[in-house]
């Protein structure tokens, strides 16, 4: 397809190559002048607010069925959804809860750091997480699965799933499924930014919450970066992309069915096969046709609005250790490694957040049911954030004891440096003064 964009990195400038680094969420500006008007009328107006910007924005009416889903909504969710969907949401979520329950973190540990002195971490739940699972573009249960799970082992009293309604005022019927199966029994019929306002300062239905994690569009991001100093606002998860990377050893076919996974996720996704093989790149642009003939019409304007644009396509590079360099740069959320001996390249990828090896091993898989997170850092944020974990829901405290006989080696060497550093009041407490009263 010669409108698909084909970037032969060799030929371009520093300014041309750092384009295509470029993501949706780049510059919220504005969209954060946008959102400010939103989120100071929920401030202000609580729950009359919510049920005006679902109405407006949402197209949606919440006034008979109420702000939050009760239990008979979640009741007939379950006769609303297929049952082998339902089976379905039940195997990933099992998966999930498998992956996650390794990495919990012990209650508490302690090491003898000097005899008699001792120190170590001890992790309590968050009191109260939001999710956010988006609406716009689809349903997305397994976002639910994704959020709910971790959330649920890290032991989190009050979670909360904040997530836009339908026209008819109700919540996509497997997203509730997901929640219930998952252990989450509050959902709020709210999106986009005036959802964020909401968990962040409380409405007279939706209670407020410490943190909210979950990806969004734009106006979300921009949401959460307004109210930053409100709210955790987690992980920077913002419109979907992916690096799909093929050496020689695979059919450019094969790719192309991969690029599309992200690609079709909405217009303002990113999507990029990467490759130093001309012949793998041919052979994608050219069954990207066949491709897009077995998909819906929707998704394919998606996918093809993203491939024929300034973030998406397919980047030729002079040879591998150039796709390495260019991978390593962008820092994809998503980057599947297609080849026969994927484990060859592992070692040269140091900037991805989720990295999937190998031809049997889709984004897909991953998106659904193969278990690790899902929620994954964007916007090159995966230079310094990984995946949603169960220890995005817990806080570390450190713990110290200090028994009375390895109190004075301490003290000594704590009193030098509080007088270097000219703390007076830092110095007295591990003096003579000190002793006086363990004397007494």
């Amino acid at each position: 397809m010669s409108d698909i964009s084909l970037h032969d990195l060799s030929s371009l400038d520093a300014t041309q190559r750092a384009s295509l680094l470029q993501r949706a969420e780049a510059d919220l500006s504005v969209f954060v002048e946008k959102v400010r008007p939103i989120i100071q009328a929920v401030k202000d107006e609580g729950d009359a607010a919510l049920i005006r910007f679902a109405r407006e924005l949402d197209k949606a009416n919440v006034v008979e069925g109420g702000l939050q889903v009760s239990e008979a909504e979640f009741d007939v969710a379950f006769d609303k959804v297929e049952k082998d969907v339902v089976e379905s949401i039940g195997f990933g979520i099992d998966n999930i809860r498998r992956f996650h329950e390794e990495q919990k973190p012990e209650t508490m540990w302690l090491k003898e750091i000097r005899p008699g002195a001792y120190a170590g971490d001890r992790y309590t739940p968050i009191a109260s997480v939001a999710l956010y699972v988006p609406r716009g573009k689809g349903a997305f249960p397994s976002v639910t699965m994704m959020t709910s799970v971790p959330a649920v082992i890290a032991g989190v009293p009050q979670i909360a799933i904040v997530t836009p309604p339908t026209s008819d005022g109700s919540v996509d019927a497997a997203t509730l499924v997901a929640a219930r199966l998952a252990g989450v029994r509050t959902v709020y019929k709210c999106g986009g930014a005036h959802a964020v306002a909401a968990v962040a300062y409380g409405t007279e239905t939706v209670k407020p919450a410490l943190k909210i994690v979950g990806p969004g569009s734009p106006w979300v991001v921009a949401a959460k970066s307004v109210l930053s100093s409100v709210i955790d606002t987690g992980l920077p998860a913002g419109p979907s992309e992916a690096i799909i990377f093929a050496d020689d050893s695979v059919d450019g076919g094969l790719a192309a069915l991969d690029l599309l996974i992200e690609a079709e996720h909405g217009p303002d996704s990113s999507a990029y096969l990467v490759t130093h093989s001309r012949t793998v790149a041919e052979a994608a642009l050219a069954a990207l046709p066949q491709h897009w003939s077995r998909m819906t019409d929707q998704r394919v304007e998606f996918s093809r609005a993203v491939l024929t644009g300034k973030r998406g396509g397919v980047v030729l590079t002079a040879s591998l250790e150039d796709s390495y360099r260019f991978i390593n740069d962008y820092a994809p959320e998503h980057l599947e490694i297609l080849s026969k001996e994927p484990f060859a390249h592992l070692g040269h990828i140091t900037e991805a957040a989720e990295i999937l090896m190998g031809p049997h091993t889709p984004v897909t898989l991953a998106n659904f049911v193969l278990g690790p997170n899902a929620v994954l850092p964007t916007s090159r944020w995966a230079r310094t954030y990984g995946p949603l974990s169960v220890a995005d829901f817990v806080k570390r405290s450190s713990v110290g004891y200090v028994t009375s006989a390895a109190y004075p080696e301490l003290a000594k060497h704590a009193r030098r440096l509080a007088r270097y550093e000219g703390f007076s009041s830092h110095e007295n407490s591990v003096s003579e003064i000190r002793d006086r009263y363990l004397a007494g």
